[in-house]
């Protein structure tokens, strides 16, 4: 965003003419009528519907939600009646004229063309779906799911054509949801990503328990690999070949490998367009003309974390800003400070989430960084259902400021995600969160909640009490001539271990640590951290260098699975 420009006086607007009427859109109008009266608001939307829950599609395409009305929150005339509004569907703003503060509209059903004037414009065009410019693209079973229509014709396709295999292009949170809808619905299902991982917002340690959740539901993932071509005859695709060579036939192919700012129309009429290709806005959403604000999905914002450039596209984020623009608009001068990246799916039994940084942003922006993983009970282990949530947590040096998590579980995950998200939001540190007082009772959680077992992971790091080593450098480590030890019992190390690893259980360590090489590192591990942790700090105390593997046996195996 471009800092520094003051909002609206709000004394000279009288029309107020608001482009799109999705999750930012619809937040605009309804908070426009709400501070002023005597507004003249329109909203133009070139679709058929208003604001409804896109995120609830791939749910719709698989009958979890069997009424699409279900999905939609207001309809254009309701939404016209409550707040004294016009709503204009199937109108698309075609050419803006800002020095005559004018829209050329057409009218989709029957070509006609108009303009409209304004005092005030509210861009909140969305994004689309990017895709691919590849052969085959245009034939009638390649599909989208970021609108109603889109979800429409999934879902007849599947329901008439006798559907039994599909190809999934993208593994993000609609790729894996739709993963999730179509193996439920029985459907051989591919999942392809050019990425080495699914979960982009994860790092690919933590991406490796989404990757063994897929496997689990016999989801067939082909990561690291493209769609080259899309191959088929009389207008249907019925295979899709990729850049490695491999060729997956199939029924119909899904592309949900991300969107982009739909800025065009911000474009043409020569407002300032960003490196991510979102519309440029101020802190208080104005863009580089003064009479015309942006908002949502189209616009180019920052992270709060770094402060660089980011897109996001996501409802609650659309939504506030939307707001934010009303209230500027009518004067009351509330900036907006950027967005986090919070995200959560669901995938069959297990739930992923992240918020903040991940550390692949963090490698790139040079941003220095330390981290912990711990996987405790998502509730008092004693009472029935208690799982694991596993949690990544990123912080940086010194201070301790909470840059990023990502946290996978069956159960827990969406509070602890969203305790660390407020965390993040107020520039919180891990001693922060060690004094958070959150609700406890054994169903719910544990005297020490999940957030606080990670945060004192992360202030025994930064207090020097502990020194963590990731496996990805545990080999290194070897070959300089570090000890592998496991800490385990020796019936758990008997089921699988790390090779080259020697078991002493922790509660033998005390009368075995003479069988440990003097003068050389030791890497403990554990199942997941903690026993690993008392038993460095047993022979550091010892006048050993002992070092903790991070994530311990729990994701060693997910990172490196035995063949």
């Amino acid at each position: 965003m471009r800092g520094g420009a003051k909002s609206d006086s709000g004394a000279s607007v009288r029309k107020v003419v608001v482009v799109g009427g999705m999750a930012a859109g619809a937040s605009a109008a309804a908070r426009l009528r709400r501070l002023d009266e005597n507004l003249e608001i329109i909203v133009l939307e070139k679709g058929e519907y208003i604001s409804y829950a896109s995120c609830g599609l791939p749910y719709y395409v698989g009958r979890v939600v069997e009424d699409r009305k279900k999905l939609i929150i207001q309809s254009p005339s309701s939404m016209s009646k409550r707040f004294h509004l016009e709503v204009r569907t199937g109108h698309e703003a075609l050419e803006i004229t800002p020095a005559a503060r004018t829209v050329k509209i057409l009218v989709r059903k029957d070509g006609r063309e108009y303009d409209e004037t304004y005092d005030r414009l509210l861009l909140c065009l969305g994004a689309k779906a990017a895709l691919p410019d590849l052969p085959g693209m245009d034939m009638e079973n390649v599909f989208t799911v970021n609108d109603i229509p889109g979800g429409d014709a999934v879902r007849t396709y599947v329901d008439t054509r006798g559907c039994a295999r599909a190809v999934i292009v993208g593994a993000g949170p609609v790729g894996l949801e739709m993963a999730e809808m179509l193996r439920k619905m029985n459907l051989e299902t591919h999942l392809v990503d050019m990425a080495g991982q699914a979960m982009p917002a994860f790092d690919p340690d933590m991406a490796s328990f989404v990757l063994e959740e897929l496997l689990r539901n016999q989801v067939k993932p082909h990561l690291g690999a493209k769609v080259a071509r899309l191959d088929g005859e009389g207008g249907r695709a019925h295979s899709a070949l990729l850049d490695n060579g491999e060729e997956i036939k199939t029924d119909f192919v899904l592309f949900a490998s991300g969107v982009k700012p739909q800025s065009g129309l911000a474009e043409r009429a020569g407002l300032a367009v960003g490196e991510t290709g979102g519309v440029l806005v101020d802190d208080y959403l104005r863009t580089s003309d003064p009479h015309i604000y942006a908002a949502g999905d189209v616009i180019q914002t920052s992270s709060i974390v770094s402060g660089n450039a980011a897109a996001f596209s996501a409802a609650g984020p659309a939504g506030r800003q939307g707001w934010i623009a009303a209230n500027n608009i009518c004067g009351l001068q509330i900036p907006y400070h950027g967005v986090q990246g919070t995200v959560i799916v669901k995938i069959f039994n297990l739930t992923a989430a992240a918020t903040g940084l991940n550390e692949k942003i963090l490698q790139r922006l040079g941003i220095t960084h330390q981290c912990v993983h711990v996987a405790p009970d998502s509730h008092a282990g004693y009472y029935p259902g208690a799982s694991t949530v596993t949690i990544k947590l990123l912080f940086s040096p010194g201070e301790g400021r909470v840059l990023g998590a990502q946290l996978v579980g069956e159960s827990g995950v969406d509070k602890r995600a969203d305790v660390l998200s407020t965390a993040l939001r107020s520039r919180l540190t891990v001693h922060d969160l060690q004094e958070l007082e959150l609700a406890y009772a054994p169903p719910y959680s544990s005297a020490k909640d999940p957030v606080n077992v990670a945060a004192y992971a992360a202030g025994n790091v930064l207090r020097g009490l502990t020194e963590v080593v990731r496996w990805e450098r545990a080999q290194e480590y070897i070959e300089e001539g570090a000890f592998l030890l496991d800490v385990r019992t020796e019936k758990e190390f008997s089921k699988g271990a790390v090779p080259c690893a020697c078991n002493i259980p922790l509660d033998a360590l005390r009368e075995r640590c003479g069988e440990l090489p003097a003068g050389r590192t030791i890497l403990v591990y554990c199942l997941s951290g903690l026993r690993s942790y008392m038993a460095a700090r047993i022979l550091r105390q010892r006048g050993f260098r002992a070092c903790n593997l991070s994530g311990g046996w729990h994701l060693y195996r997910r990172l490196y699975p035995r063949p």
